[in-house]
């Protein structure tokens, strides 16, 4: 027999996980409660707890069955500790002290995965009464990259009341083995209409049906109300294969039944309105990492605050100290980012653009638009270091004044942005400031114009200040807008560095967890705006001088 080799691949696999409560404690007053679920894990090698996920909020229900799906990959040879925390979002934050706990459940991707289903009871330790249970449905996910782009139409839908209109919404659950269905898409309701023409939704075939073109997907047409109690209109059953093969026309027409009013009815009842396949599509979903291989190039530029409330550089208060044995806040992101980025930066020269400073030789004008290394003929720094040694030359060379002006840099990376639109190219704007903003109006207008730019904002706070304004612009939680206009897409991430410092006082170990958590979502910011323009990877690229000497 031949024994294993040492670099055998470790056993692991991409699960899905899906959410459901049932019986929550209801802490609303008039209403019943908004439940949200929030899932943490322990990174491995650590005890502190980090957000992996949230759910969508789902409004006014005690039983709510969430349709965001939490994809993590199992790894049979590590203990993945997870939590799963209930809460009842009462404001626009994602500040999760501002709103009600309901109840947690912690355990073991492993015991999740053995177990495929689990029903267990909310624990909170503030409260000793019945805080309702959890359940989580664990599926393998299929290696299917396909995506089903579809719209449905409604006509002639039931109202069964007299004196208001319907605001029809469908949900889809696709069958489990059991004999069971599990929630996996949810679409937005039409307002006050029998004939709704739904908006055209994407989602993974994996998730919708398991990669299983056969599966049956029961779909639910209901009648939104405000108190939760939405009323089923009918119910249809269909498949993808019939979906994408049966055509638009009568062998996608499906009658919606209710099987209560069936029973009332019988002969007598024949539908309770239609609904009608109107689009739908098949394509093929690409990974970040195939548009990496295809060539596509990351520029990333760097902003840098020097205003004064950053304090005088010369004093160990100030948040521009250079002390050679210990790299203040400004250094550590940039040293902790800037080092993710460079893997990724095609050249390695990063535009250093500073703001915020009076500029010498005379120190009368303010500048929100000036390159770090003095050199407006040649503003590249090269790699972390270059940015390094560009920055601490720069601290002791300008005036830190004022104010915290955001608009004239993100302008001037979207004008990049803007000349680059075919996807071989894409910007990362990191931006380090430990201020409020004080041109927010024209920031957001910055923002918006572009959200449809093949370009990310990362935002990074130092220092202790509040940062209240920054979270409106991260777009997590509310889609930014700008004199009525909204983003086309979220392009911000917004993290406080001192949440990092504050878990560990190690500056090394603080600046890797912050990379990770400001770089999480470009990956899927870059998918965002190849989606939104149509636009499919290159085909991998051969690096020539990896070829044998015959094939070059």
């Amino acid at each position: 027999m031949t024994a294993p080799t040492a670099a055998a691949v470790s056993p692991t696999s991409l699960v899905e996980l899906s959410v459901s409560c049932r019986n929550l404690r209801d802490t609303d007053v008039f209403t019943k409660s908004d439940p949200v679920c929030v899932i943490y894990y322990q990174p491995f090698g650590a005890k502190q707890w980090a957000e992996y996920k949230r759910t969508e909020c789902v409004e006014n229900t005690l039983n709510p069955d969430f349709a965001t799906k939490i994809p993590i990959t199992y790894h049979f040879e590590e203990q993945q500790h997870l939590k799963f925390l209930i809460y009842d979002i009462d404001y626009n934050s994602p500040n999760l002290d501002l709103h009600d706990f309901l109840g947690e459940f912690e355990c073991t991707l492993a015991h999740l995965v053995s177990s495929q289903k689990v029903h267990k009871p909310l624990v909170n330790k503030n409260y000793s009464g019945d805080n309702g249970s959890i359940v989580i449905v664990t599926e393998e996910l299929s290696s299917c990259k396909e995506e089903l782009d579809v719209q449905f139409v409604g006509k002639n839908l039931e109202n069964k009341s007299w004196f208001s209109s319907i605001n029809p919404f469908l949900e889809f659950l696709k069958a489990n083995e059991d004999g069971t269905f599990t929630l996996v898409y949810r679409t937005d309701r039409a307002r006050s209409t029998q004939n709704p023409a739904w908006k055209e939704f994407s989602v993974p075939l994996r998730t919708f049906c398991s990669g299983d073109y056969e599966r049956n997907i029961q779909v639910h047409c209901k009648d939104y109300k405000q108190n939760g109690n939405h009323k089923l209109i009918g119910s249809f059953y269909t498949t993808v294969r019939k979906l994408t093969e049966g055509g638009l026309g009568p062998n996608n027409t499906y009658w919606l039944i209710n099987e209560e009013k069936k029973k009332r009815k019988g002969s007598s009842y024949k539908n309770s309105g239609e609904v009608v396949l109107n689009k739908v599509h098949i394509r093929q979903v690409f990974s970040f990492l195939d548009y990496i291989k295809g060539g596509m190039e990351i520029n990333a530029f760097i902003g840098i605050d020097f205003t004064a409330s950053n304090g005088n550089p010369q004093t160990p208060q100030s948040l521009h100290f250079i002390n050679p044995a210990v790299p203040n806040q400004y250094a550590q992101a940039i040293q902790a980012v800037g080092q993710i980025i460079e893997d990724y930066d095609t050249d390695k020269h990063f535009p250093v653009l500073g703001f915020g400073a009076r500029m010498p030789p005379d120190y009368t004008q303010v500048s929100h638009e000036f390159f770090v290394n003095g050199d407006p003929s040649n503003p590249y720094c090269h790699r972390v270091q270059g940015v390094l040694e560009a920055y601490y030359a720069c601290v002791s060379r300008v005036q830190l004044y004022g104010p915290t002006n955001f608009a004239p840099i993100i302008n001037h990376v979207a004008r990049f942005a803007c000349s680059n639109k075919a996807g071989d190219k894409y910007f990362i704007l990191l931006i380090l400031t430990d201020g409020i903003i004080t041109d927010m109006a024209h920031t957001k207008e910055a923002i918006v114009n572009a959200s449809a730019l093949p370009l990310s904002i990362i935002i990074v706070g130092i220092g202790g200040a509040e940062f209240d304004s920054m979270e409106e612009l991260d777009g997590d939680v509310v889609r930014l807008s700008s004199h009525g206009r909204y983003a086309a897409r979220d392009i911000v991430q917004f993290v406080p560095f001192r949440d990092f410092l504050m878990r560990n006082g190690d500056p090394l170990t603080a600046g890797l967890r912050l990379a990770r958590e400001v770089l999480a979502e470009i990956p899927t910011q870059v998918l965002s705006y190849m989606k939104a323009n149509n636009i499919i990877p290159q085909p991998p690229k051969i690096n020539d001088a990896l070829l044998p000497a015959d094939l070059t």
